[in-house]
C-alpha cells in the first residue's frame, strides 16, 4: 500500500480536514484485509491531494517500478480531487501492465463514526488480490473504473466517480466482484520516467479573450481547448481566435480541442464552427478522451516527441482504453 494522503488520512482541527494520519494507523481500522493478503505499507508523502503536481506522479510510478518485482499488486491512497488525473498519468507512465494499481480514497476520513473510507479500502484490496485485476483502475463506492476514463462528478458524495465513455470493469457488492472487462495486457510492463509540465488547458466561455488564448501559447508545448458542445472555435467578430491559432500552429505548438460536456465526446464534423477550424489548422480531438486523460497523455507523449505528425500518431494511439473513437 503507497500512502500519499488525501481525506481518507485526514484529521480535523481549527484550521479544517488535513492528512495526518500514516498508512499504519489508516491500514488498523480495517484489519479484515489481513485476511485478504500479507500487506506492506509505505508513507510517500501526505499532502491534500489539490497539492499534487507532476513530480508527484513520477514518484508514485518510480515507488511501484523499484518494488514491481516483489509484490503482486499495489494499493494507492489518494485524495478524491486531483485522483482522476493520477489514474490518468500513471496509466501512460506504466504500460502493458499485468500487475493491478488500485487507486483509492474516501469522501469522509476513515476514522469518523460514518464513513465510506473502510468499504473503499477493504473492497481495493479484495480487488487487488483477486484474479480478474490488472493495469491501473479506481476502486470507490463499489465500482471498479478504468484508469484513463475516470472523472470526479460528484463533489460530496459517496458515489464521487463516474467511468465516462467506457463502461465499469466491475462491481464490488457484498464482498462479492462481478467483472464486467477483463484486462487484456501483454509483453513486458514498459515505465516512463518524465513528464512534459508545459500543457495547458483553455476553458472556453462565451466572449473568451483572444490574448489570454495567445498567453497560454506563449507558455506551453500544447494547449488543450475545451470548447462547448461537440467542438469548435468562436468565429464571431470580435474574437480574433484565428489570428492567435494560426500563428502558434506554425510555430509548431499542438492545439487539441476537447469538450466541456461530460459525456458522448466531440465531434468537431458536426458543425461549421468546428469544422473549418479543423481542416484550416490540423487540430487533433479527443473524441471519446477525458480531459484529464488528454492532459495526462500530452505531458507523456511531450515528454520525449515534439514533432507534430508522430504526436499525432502517439494521440490517437489507444493505449489502457483511453480513446476507442476516432477518424
Amino acid at each position: 500500500m503507497i500512502a500519499t494522503g488525501g481525506t481518507i488520512a485526514c484529521v480535523i482541527d481549527q484550521t479544517g480536514l488535513t492528512p495526518a494520519m500514516n498508512a499504519e494507523q489508516i491500514l488498523s481500522y480495517v484489519p479484515a484485509i489481513k485476511n485478504l493478503c500479507a500487506v506492506d505499507a509505505i508513507q510517500l508523502f501526505n499532502i491534500d491531494s489539490t497539492n499534487i503536481r507532476p513530480e508527484h506522479w513520477l514518484k508514485m510510478a518510480e515507488t511501484i517500478r523499484s518494488h514491481y518485482d516483489e509484490y503482486d499488486g499495489f494499493v494507492i491512497l489518494h485524495g478524491t480531487d486531483t485522483m482522476a488525473y493520477t489514474a490518468s498519468v500513471l496509466s501512460y507512465l506504466i504500460q502493458n501492465n499485468k500487475k493491478p494499481i488500485v487507486i483509492t480514497g474516501a469522501q469522509k476520513p476513515i476514522n469518523t463514526e460514518v464513513t465510506d473510507a473502510k468499504t473503499n479500502l477493504y473492497d481495493s484490496f479484495l480487488y487487488c488480490a483477486s484474479n480478474y485485476a490488472s493495469g491501473v483502475q479506481i476502486v470507490f463506492d463499489g465500482k471498479v473504473i478504468e484508469g484513463t476514463s475516470a472523472k470526479k462528478t460528484h463533489s460530496k458524495s459517496y458515489n464521487a466517480f463516474s467511468s465516462i465513455n467506457y463502461p465499469y470493469l466491475a462491481i464490488i457488492q457484498d464482498g462479492k466482484i462481478m467483472q464486467y472487462i477483463k484486462g487484456n495486457e501483454k509483453g513486458e510492463p514498459r515505465f516512463f520516467d518524465r513528464l512534459d509540465q508545459k500543457v495547458g488547458l483553455f476553458k472556453l466561455i462565451p466572449g473568451a479573450n483572444a490574448e489570454i488564448l495567445d498567453y497560454y501559447f506563449s507558455k506551453n508545448d500544447a494547449v488543450i481547448i475545451e470548447s462547448f458542445g461537440t467542438g469548435g472555435i468562436p468565429d464571431g467578430e470580435g474574437y480574433g481566435f484565428y489570428e492567435v491559432l494560426d500563428k502558434w500552429r506554425k510555430k509548431g505548438k499542438i492545439i487539441v480541442m476537447c469538450t466541456q460536456v461530460v459525456n458522448e465526446g466531440s465531434d468537431m464534423t458536426v458543425y461549421k464552427v468546428g469544422k473549418r477550424f479543423k481542416e484550416k489548422f490540423g487540430f487533433l480531438e479527443s473524441y471519446d478522451m477525458t480531459p484529464e486523460s488528454v492532459v495526462a497523455k500530452l505531458m507523456w507523449i511531450l515528454s520525449f516527441e515534439k514533432r507534430a505528425d508522430e504526436v499525432k500518431k502517439l494521440f490517437y494511439k489507444t493505449i489502457n482504453n483511453d480513446i476507442l473513437y476516432f477518424e
